[in-house]
């Protein structure tokens, strides 16, 4: 289960030196619920080495205004706090196994 990521606790989940991916979704978004259980899957596939989260940008938009989010889902892979990719939309999963294995 992917971890819920929240303008409160983010700071601490960024602490880390492992990847984060970081999902911005919400309830009402479509898409978003179609790249839910693949994101899901990805945060059990990579227990250990990476940080799975997801952000509810309608509960949380302090996070979202950080890293300028404008369209969702979107996906960011951060490392040691910098924004190292990106994916706008509901992509496939394998193009996110890649995009997490290239920055691990």
């Amino acid at each position: 289960m992917a971890v819920k990521i929240t303008d409160a606790n983010y700071e601490e989940i960024a602490a880390t030196d492992k990847l984060i991916l970081i999902d911005f979704w919400a309830q009402w978004c479509g898409p978003c619920r179609m790249l839910s259980p693949t994101i899901d899957d990805l945060a059990n596939e990579y227990e250990g080495k990476a940080v799975i989260g997801k952000v509810d940008v309608d509960d949380n938009p302090d996070i979202a205004e950080k890293f300028s989010i404008r369209n969702i889902p979107t996906i960011l892979f951060v490392k040691n706090g910098e924004v190292v990719d990106k994916t706008v939309g509901a992509v496939p999963k394998n193009e996110i196994i890649d995009k997490i294995e290239a920055n691990l």
